[in-house]
Parts: structure tokens; C-alpha cells; sequence
């Protein structure tokens, strides 16, 4: 099983998750929905297309822009469309 984690909160935990560039991406249905809330912000990757974000909030705390995901990634990388991913201090870790 793999848990997000931040300021105390499981945000996510599944045991199917998938690997890419050294990122877990949890699928869509195993995040706790309460936790996130839709960013503004958007990136682009070469290889798996536009990312949109997903900002943190626990316990009256924001973690800005600490999760994203890949609404209608590239072809090659279709396989996690819609999986969320983590980061800025967000601990991911295999229990």
C-alpha cells in the first residue's frame, strides 16, 4: 500500500499506483476528495503533455500546487490520465 501524506492527512492510499519518473500516481478514486481543491496553475511536459494542479488543504494549512495530474495526457502516457501525483512536501511512501 502507498500513502500521501501531509500534515498529518492521508490524502491518498492504494495499492495501484503507477510509476513514472520516480513519481507515484494514484489513481483518480483512491485520494480523499476533501482534501483538494482545483488550482489555477498549469505546466506543460514534452513527453506527457499539459498537467493541471491541485492545491493542499488540512487543518486550515495550504500546500499550494502539491498534487497534479494529466486530464488528456499525450498517447504514450495515456495510462495515467487522471492519476494524481505529489510533491512539495508532500511524503509518499510505501507501507
Amino acid at each position: 500500500m502507498v500513502k500521501a501524506i501531509w500534515n498529518g492527512a492521508v490524502l491518498a492510499e492504494s495499492d495501484k499506483t503507477i510509476m513514472v519518473e520516480g513519481n507515484h500516481y494514484f489513481p483518480p478514486a483512491s485520494i480523499h476528495q476533501e482534501y483538494f481543491v482545483e488550482s489555477d496553475s498549469h505546466t506543460i511536459c514534452s513527453r506527457k503533455g499539459v498537467a493541471s494542479y491541485y492545491d493542499i488543504q488540512v487543518d486550515g494549512k495550504t500546500i499550494n500546487n502539491a498534487a497534479w495530474y494529466y486530464p488528456a495526457p499525450q498517447p504514450a502516457a495515456e495510462k495515467i490520465t487522471g492519476y494524481i501525483a505529489f510533491w512539495h512536501g508532500v511524503q509518499v511512501r510505501q507501507e
